[in-house]
């Protein structure tokens, strides 16, 4: 299956957007590991409708305009991956919550260095807010936009 792209810039730099038909399957950094998150054929389409809304929600969000994104989403992983991936999801704007926490979350207290690789290995950055995880003791650690991103996003939601 083939997947439709676009690029907006962005105040942490040019992000990729992908989408299938119905949904959002990635945000991916400008400087992106190509072996971070596998996808298949993309085929740029700037009028693909969930990729416009995409950009336009980020847009907001960047513009202390939007706290909360509704578009669809659609995440390819494993099943544990899975489990941490929607934990992020649940992590209030603006908060912050720890590997351990996120572990402790789904069930698995003793999962804190896999969670942390499931983190790592989010393909919806951003939208899904891995970058609201932080060390235990509340130090910014591992980060596939780059630390100084994710110091920008979490400044981004203070300042809302």
């Amino acid at each position: 299956m083939k997947l439709a792209y676009m690029e907006m810039a962005s105040p942490v730099g040019i992000l990729k957007l992908v989408a299938q038909d119905a949904a959002l399957v990635a945000v991916l950094w400008e400087h992106e590991n190509p072996k971070r998150v596998r996808l298949a054929e993309l085929i740029e389409d700037t009028q693909h409708p969930i990729l416009l809304e995409t950009q336009k929600q980020l847009n907001e969000y960047f513009a202390g305009q939007r706290q909360k994104f509704d578009v669809p989403l659609y995440f390819e992983g494993t099943e544990f991956q899975q489990k941490v991936w929607q934990a992020l999801l649940t992590i209030p704007f603006g908060e912050t919550r720890s590997y351990k926490q996120i572990a402790e979350q789904i069930g698995n207290v003793k999962a804190v260095r896999a969670v942390g690789a499931a983190n790592g290995k989010n393909p919806i950055s951003i939208i899904a807010p891995c970058h609201r995880v932080v060390g235990t003791n509340g130090k910014l650690v591992g980060f596939a936009g780059g630390l100084e991103n994710k110091d920008i996003l979490l400044k981004v939601e203070k300042l809302q």
